[in-house]
């Protein structure tokens, strides 16, 4: 017992600092206790698209490693989703998010919104371990095992199944939307050519395949100290701001020991189009667990300046892997004939511009790209202006496909 608890409160107070995705975090963080973690009396559908006047319902994908995902489906408000006449389009959130991030906002400023307006056939993704997600056919969320996986397996196992069940429902392919963790998830599975071929083209927000020029300096401090390590050697396993001792921790840290007003911009970048007024709606909704193990992978990838699969040691990898370091994802097999659009920030401390020209350089192709010189990390999703700035450039690169039509 004694050692659960000093191991949670060393936990609680490392990844404190990791809130890279919840908000300005100048509010009362009680607002975390708001949703139980645990909830399953409400869906996406409900909590959040159906109360805005969309059409929506709840599909539930099983992945070959046995995880129960959830997929929502949106229409726009006066569509019909038996006879959607837009194509598909999957949105994949970021790191300690869930589908809900793309729908925080207004009618007129979330991306799921805007999309389903045009016309798109607007499908969620909610990776493994997320509130809205379902489980697993036989592991327990408490399990050791059920939290044994990082981005990797998102990639692999969670985002091509998403993409298959789609294909098989909608006998489309499919416009592809990643935001942060998303893109590293989009990024690694299109180079599968059996993903791949069922995709018409991708959209990344905040591009990461490399992080080894990560300006945030929590993060750096963090890995520089190997505390991914720590956590792992704890034997903790699922990263949960829910519980009531990492709340308490961080409500603690923000009062006195740490600024929090400038925590986030610690950690992502300063947000130039942010809307503080929701701040407390957005600590009703985020964020999301993720596993320790998925923290140690990312952590890797800044260490090692690789965007490779998980580094399980020498004599481990050569029994996965066979060899001694972990295989790459080869972004030279993404197809050259994929189009591609991208859009990034020069605030933005996480998906560095280095790493962004870094990705560039390795693809075969020449994406169209946004760059926003006053962007941080979280504008992406949750400007004001993301409409204006971003939304309808992507828009307009769907329809030049010859594949949209819009409203």
């Amino acid at each position: 017992m004694r050692r659960s608890l000093s191991s949670s409160l060393v936990v609680g107070a490392i990844f404190a600092l990791l809130l890279r995705e919840i908000s300005a975090i100048k509010t009362d963080v009680s607002n975390l206790r708001r949703r139980s973690p645990d909830d399953g009396t409400r869906s996406l559908c409900s909590h959040l698209i159906r109360p805005n006047g969309y059409p929506c319902t709840e599909h539930t994908v099983q992945t070959k490693d046995g995880y129960l995902l959830a997929l929502q489906r949106v229409s726009s408000r006066n569509g019909n989703l038996r006879v959607q006449c837009g194509p598909p389009v999957l949105l994949v959130h970021g790191l300690f998010m869930g589908g809900d991030a793309w729908f925080l906002d207004s009618t007129e400023e979330s991306l799921g919104f805007i999309l389903a307006d045009y016309g798109f056939d607007v499908w969620v993704a909610n990776v493994r371990g997320t509130h809205w997600s379902h489980g697993h056919v036989t592991l327990s969320e408490k399990s050791k095992g059920f939290w044994d996986w990082s981005w990797q397996d998102l990639a692999l196992y969670d985002l091509a199944e998403m993409i298959c069940f789609i294909n098989l429902k909608t006998s489309s392919k499919i416009f592809l939307v990643g935001h942060s963790q998303g893109t590293i998830v989009s990024l690694a599975a299109l180079t599968q050519p059996d993903v791949v071929e069922m995709v018409e083209a991708a959209a990344l927000l905040s591009p990461i395949s490399y992080l080894d020029h990560i300006t945030a300096p929590l993060v750096r401090r963090m890995v520089s100290m190997h505390l991914d390590q720590m956590v792992l050697a704890l034997g903790m396993h699922q990263l949960n701001f829910r519980s009531n001792v990492l709340i308490d921790l961080i409500d603690s840290l923000c009062n006195g020991h740490l600024d929090c007003n400038d925590l986030l911009t610690a950690i992502t970048g300063k947000n130039c189009c942010f809307n503080n007024s929701r701040v407390d709606f957005y600590l009703e909704n985020e964020p999301h667990p993720s596993s320790a193990k998925n923290i140690h992978h990312l952590f890797q990838m800044i260490r090692q300046g690789t965007f490779s699969q998980y580094d399980y040691g020498f004599f481990k990898n050569l029994r996965l892997y066979g060899q001694t370091k972990p295989p790459a994802f080869d972004l030279t097999r993404i197809p050259k004939s994929l189009p591609l659009w991208m859009s990034y920030g020069g605030n933005d401390a996480l998906a560095d511009v280095i790493d962004v020209q870094h990705t560039l350089n390795e693809l075969q192709s020449t994406p169209e790209l946004v760059y926003l010189e006053n962007y941080g990390h979280m504008d992406f999703i949750l400007s004001i202006n993301g409409k204006e700035d971003l939304y309808n450039n992507m828009i307009g690169f769907f329809s030049s496909l010859g594949k949209s039509s819009s409203s």
